[in-house]
């Protein structure tokens, strides 16, 4: 059965003190995301629902791992048989697209420009306008219903744009990366990746900066309302979710 779910921290007290006063601990979280050591009890926690501690994933395993369960939804869409489900299929693509790919800019473009030194800022320009594409498709799907003739034809070419960009990254991004760092590095990256989806805005901002630390303060503005929008909003159940979204939630 459909149902609203609370998407972003515990809910609890935190929750409250979050939608009352967004910008006090929102703030110190975004500056701590770059950190690979939690430095708060919320964050621990999301550290340890982010990653398995028995397998931890390097970050071409936690990128590819996402582009999967974004074809997943989409597929999804397609498949689904009536507009509430449609609609839910699509809600559940907007929140994780958008997270993703706000996390990439804020973790994993910083790593290639750092290591990668030109090449990598000539890689994350690409990826940056790759994203612009994205982005801006996303921002009409997000709020376009299922029922209207022109939706599944923007699918079609926002998941065509998706994968122009998938194949830019696993051939031209993540080798390279990867290459520079050791596994536990690589690790490392990964969970400041997962860890940076929890407080990153929940739809498409197109017109919002797309560098560190600009994004950072738009994302601070932004993610308290997208994230109280998704107490109003219907997703798919919990067991319908890919394993990994489930303790993401």
């Amino acid at each position: 059965m459909t149902h609203l779910i609370w998407r972003g921290a515990a809910n609890d007290s935190r929750s409250i003190a979050f939608l009352s006063q967004p910008l006090r601990p929102f703030a110190r979280l975004l500056i701590d995301i770059h950190e690979d050591t939690p430095s708060t009890p919320l964050q621990q926690h999301i550290a340890n629902n982010a990653m398995s501690p028995t397998d931890p994933q390097t970050i071409s395993e936690a990128i590819g791992s996402d582009h999967k369960s974004l074809d997943e939804y989409a597929d999804k869409i397609r498949s689904s048989t009536s507009l509430e489900d449609k609609t839910k299929w699509r809600n559940q693509l907007t929140w994780a697209l958008a997270r993703h790919a706000i996390s990439e800019e804020l973790t994993m473009y910083p790593a290639m420009e750092k290591h990668l030194g030109e090449e990598g800022l000539q890689l994350t320009n690409t990826d940056r306008e790759q994203h612009q594409a994205v982005k801006e498709d996303l921002y009409k799907l997000q709020s376009l219903s299922p029922s209207s003739p022109t939706f599944t034809p923007l699918l079609d070419r926002l998941m065509t744009d998706l994968h122009n960009h998938i194949k830019h990254e696993s051939e031209e991004d993540m080798p390279r990366l990867e290459e520079k760092l050791s596994r536990e590095e690589s690790q490392a990256l990964a969970r400041s990746f997962e860890r940076t989806k929890m407080f990153t805005p929940t739809r498409s901002h197109p017109a919002a900066p797309n560098r560190p630390y600009f994004e950072n303060f738009a994302a601070m503005l932004a993610a308290p309302i997208d994230r109280f929008k998704d107490l109003l909003t219907t997703f798919p159940d919990k067991e319908e979710l890919p394993e990994k979204h489930r303790s993401m939630l």
